[in-house]
């Protein structure tokens, strides 16, 4: 078994490529993160069990964890498993009786059970390193305000100190009479 990493559900995003749903893990106590896409209907699932909103009557995802407390099993934690030609695979390790089992999953329908009863989400190590991503520091933040060249952007305030606006009015009388030609 490979090494798992903890991640934690950061947002659910609509591609705008592709109007598709991408949910976004990200590493715990880190900043590198994982979209995978979902389909539509898994992202509002997920939505509404983050959101901790109610329905009237159980969602598949509910049902399935009605089933679970009934025969006394247990979601102890998910998982993404692999990335194999852009395809995400998942697990749910379901605890019966002492005994782990291993169910083959879809990553966006494990981690609707997860946020359902509360477990951990783990990616393996391979596909954050595969296709994890850390954001660029943000440009404005890495230039101290000292390196600022005041003598080129000078320049630009002489450029706008003569600028003289011209006043309201004279461009429509122009119009006018052009157009009375």
């Amino acid at each position: 078994m490979s090494n798992m990493i903890e991640v934690v559900i950061d947002s659910i995003r609509v591609s705008l490529m592709s109007q598709q749903r991408v949910v976004i893990l990200r590493e715990l106590n880190s900043e590198r993160y994982l979209p995978i896409m979902v389909g539509i209907y898994e992202a509002e699932h997920l939505t509404l069990a983050l959101q901790q909103v109610e329905v009237s009557r159980p969602l598949t995802y509910d049902l399935f964890v009605n089933i679970l407390d009934i025969l006394n099993a247990e979601i102890t934690h998910v998982e993404v498993v692999s990335l194999n030609d852009e395809t995400y695979f998942g697990n749910i390790a379901i605890n019966i009786n002492g005994t782990t089992h291993n169910i083959d999953s879809r990553p966006s329908d494990a981690m609707n059970l997860a946020i359902r009863v509360g477990v951990p989400i783990f990616v393996a190590e391979e596909v954050l390193n595969e296709a994890g991503l850390i954001p660029e520091a943000d440009l404005s933040e890495s230039v101290p305000e000292e390196e600022v060249d005041s003598e080129r952007l000078s320049v630009f305030e002489n450029y706008l100190d003569q600028i003289v606006p011209e006043p309201p009015g004279e461009d429509e009388e122009e119009e006018d009479d052009e157009d009375q030609s």
